[in-house]
């Protein structure tokens, strides 16, 4: 008889280590904006956006290594809520991530924005909403899930190869992200959202609750539910399936 699998641990440490990616995350970013538009001077040329979609290709590597390293700390809110849901972890797991982790994101990514502005002031700020909210919403939300619905599948198959699972989710992400960058920035990130909308002062708008929280957040329970169910074999469905069936007669 196989021995019941292990619940996830609580690991306080983490906190630590999002603060800290979240912030680095947030820099690293904007400094490949500054190296493409201003450092190379390439603005506005076609080779821009395949140079800076090659550094962040090369900055997602970095910082996958990053987490494998730090046991598991991550730079993006739904990155963790979607882990805490698809492990089954319970409400401790869930309460941890919903009011620890999430939070010491979302300050990391405020001191990341701080640091950047104040060691270049021309840095700018950030992405900004370009159509209504509702539409935005729709959009990041969109985004959103499939970049999950992509993660979460390679972590339940159990992909070992570090090299290959990076490079499936880093392409994905730089494709879904060029895709909706004209709409909502293609953040897919509340926490660096949060920093830039707060550096900018519409943090606490209904657009950005709206389209960078709300949607995202959703899109992500909604990714994790459908992927499991996907990936359920189909006796445990063919179960469901007839107790179902025997409670409603």
């Amino acid at each position: 008889m196989s021995p019941a699998p292990s619940r996830p641990r609580i690991r306080p440490w983490l906190v630590v280590g999002d603060l800290a990616l979240a912030g680095a995350w947030v820099c690293a970013g904007a400094l490949v904006k500054l190296l493409v538009y201003g450092g190379l001077g390439i603005a506005g040329r076609p080779e821009a956006e395949a140079v800076k979609v090659s550094l962040s290709i090369v900055y997602m590597f970095l910082f996958a290594w990053l987490e494998a390293a730090s046991g598991g700390a991550s730079y993006n809110p739904l990155t963790v809520l979607a882990a805490a849901l698809a492990s089954h972890g319970g409400p401790a797991v869930y309460l941890f991530t919903a009011f620890a982790r999430i939070p010491a994101q979302v300050i990391g990514a405020l001191l990341g924005v701080k640091l950047i502005q104040l060691t270049f002031p021309n840095v700018g700020k950030g992405a900004r909403l370009s159509v209504g909210a509702h539409h935005g919403a729709l959009a990041e939300g969109l985004a959103t899930f499939m970049v999950v619905m992509v993660s979460v599948t390679l972590k339940k198959k159990g992909m070992k190869s570090f090299f290959m699972k990076t490079w499936i989710t880093s392409i994905w992400k730089n494709t879904i992200h060029i895709l909706s960058s004209d709409i909502t920035g293609g953040i897919m990130n509340p926490a660096s959202a949060f920093a830039w909308a707060y550096a900018r002062g519409d943090h606490t708008t209904f657009d950005h609750l709206l389209v960078y929280w709300l949607a995202p957040l959703q899109a992500t329970l909604l990714g994790v539910w459908a992927v499991t169910y996907l990936t359920k074999p189909k006796k445990i469905k063919e179960q469901e399936a007839d107790e179902n069936k025997t409670k409603k007669e």
